[in-house]
């Protein structure tokens, strides 16, 4: 992507991965070694929804700016409905089982600190983008 493209540099919204500096630069590391190209996030009443073709900013841990990604599939399942063929596309674990223990962590620290009830019958966005820009 060069900068005529997006101009007025509006994004979907500018964010670091995880919940840490260091989850933050350890998940980064994954989108910009093209290992990472999904990610899933809860759906939470009064937040934007995600579109196909939005642009997002990635910050490292640090909160620079590192890259800008863009949706290319976006669908909502139930957290107990994902599946490996989806989740591996994290690039974060070695098989199912392991990618559910530590997300089922993850989400309930984040439902903890953002003050929702994470269960999993939670609706969620699955979402699989593709690196445009890097800084």
């Amino acid at each position: 992507m060069d900068s005529a493209t997006n101009k007025d540099k509006r994004y979907f919204e500018c964010f670091s991965f995880g919940d840490s500096p260091e989850m933050a630069d350890e998940l980064l590391r994954l989108v910009l070694d093209g290992e990472k190209t999904a990610t899933v996030s809860v759906i939470l009443e009064g937040e934007p929804a995600p579109s196909v073709g939005d642009l997002s900013l990635v910050l490292d841990g640090s909160g620079n700016p590192a890259c800008v990604i863009k949706t290319v599939y976006l669908e909502i399942v139930k957290f107990c409905d994902l599946t490996w063929d989806m989740v591996k596309l994290e690039g974060e674990d070695e098989n199912f089982d392991q990618w559910h223990t530590g997300n089922i962590h993850y989400w309930t620290r984040d439902a903890e600190r953002r003050g929702y009830i994470f269960t999993d019958q939670m609706p969620v966005y699955f979402e699989r983008f593709v690196v445009v820009e890097k800084y």
